[in-house]
């Protein structure tokens, strides 16, 4: 049976704190196919990671909360700790106090070296005054991981599948993935006018017969985010490629069980 690829979501975050780059050691040490990263961009241009485009509160500890990170240096995003505050949502979770939020350089730097891939999350679509134009945006993330040497292991992923389509006539090479969390749309028209090869929607949304479609379109399937065996043995039999777990290590040895790995 094909091997089922596993990312590490926002690195591995229900056990270190997310879109750090202890997140991004761990996942890389319990041996994830594929990082998972969100991206965001500071006043002065510089790649970042985090799922959120203002300073989360919940999981972030400095001067000032809820500013806007497009707003801020990356000498000024330092200031804040990302790694002292346990995310509610993950009680087992161990803190790395100090843990600031990474440059997209450093999360490549760390994988280059390895076989590891890249999902390159821009977000903009809820906040687009806080991201660059889409050209900027796919631009910026293609120069980057050009200079890394990881261009021909980099998904690029959105909701907003304006970036992925100049990302495209960029470099037609890139992979693209179109993100889906609204379930209504069909998988392949949405994947086509992404111009994506791969369709990732949300977990509960995958049945056989939409991935068996997708698969006949000549698409992958990518489910994000499962994280418990009951949802993961409903994906295998559905057919999905790969997943995106908040845990890959025990997703990993789930599938090592099955010989899927």
């Amino acid at each position: 049976m094909p091997k089922i690829l596993v990312h590490g979501h926002r690195g591995c975050r229900a056990v270190r704190p997310e879109n750090t780059l202890p997140a991004f050691e761990h996942a890389l040490k319990v041996g994830v196919d594929v990082l998972e990263v969100d991206l965001c961009v500071t006043a002065d241009d510089v790649l970042v990671a985090s799922h959120d485009p203002l300073i989360n509160e919940v999981i972030c500890q400095g001067s000032q909360t809820g500013v806007a990170i497009r707003s801020l240096t990356y000498a000024e995003l330092q200031r804040y700790d990302c790694g002292s505050r346990r995310n509610p949502s993950f009680p087992h979770q161990v803190l790395v106090p100090g843990a600031r939020i990474p440059t997209l350089d450093a999360i490549l730097r760390l994988g280059a070296p390895t076989k590891v891939w890249f999902n390159i999350e821009t977000k903009m679509r809820e906040r687009p005054d806080l991201a660059p134009p889409p050209e900027v945006f796919a631009r910026r993330v293609l120069e980057a991981v050009r200079k890394h040497g990881v261009a021909s292991r980099t998904i690029l992923q959105s909701f907003d599948y304006r970036s992925l389509r100049a990302m495209k006539k960029l470099d037609p090479s890139i992979r693209l993935s179109a993100l889906d969390d609204r379930g209504q749309g069909d998988w392949v028209e949405l994947a086509r006018s992404a111009q994506a090869g791969i369709i990732s929607p949300r977990h509960d949304f995958v049945t056989p017969e939409k991935v068996r479609a997708a698969h006949q379109a000549g698409l992958e399937v990518v489910a994000w985010t499962a994280n418990r065996p009951e949802d993961w043995r409903r994906l295998l039999e559905a057919g999905v490629d790969a997943i995106i777990s908040d845990d890959p290590e025990p997703l990993i040895a789930y599938l090592q069980q099955r010989g899927l790995r």
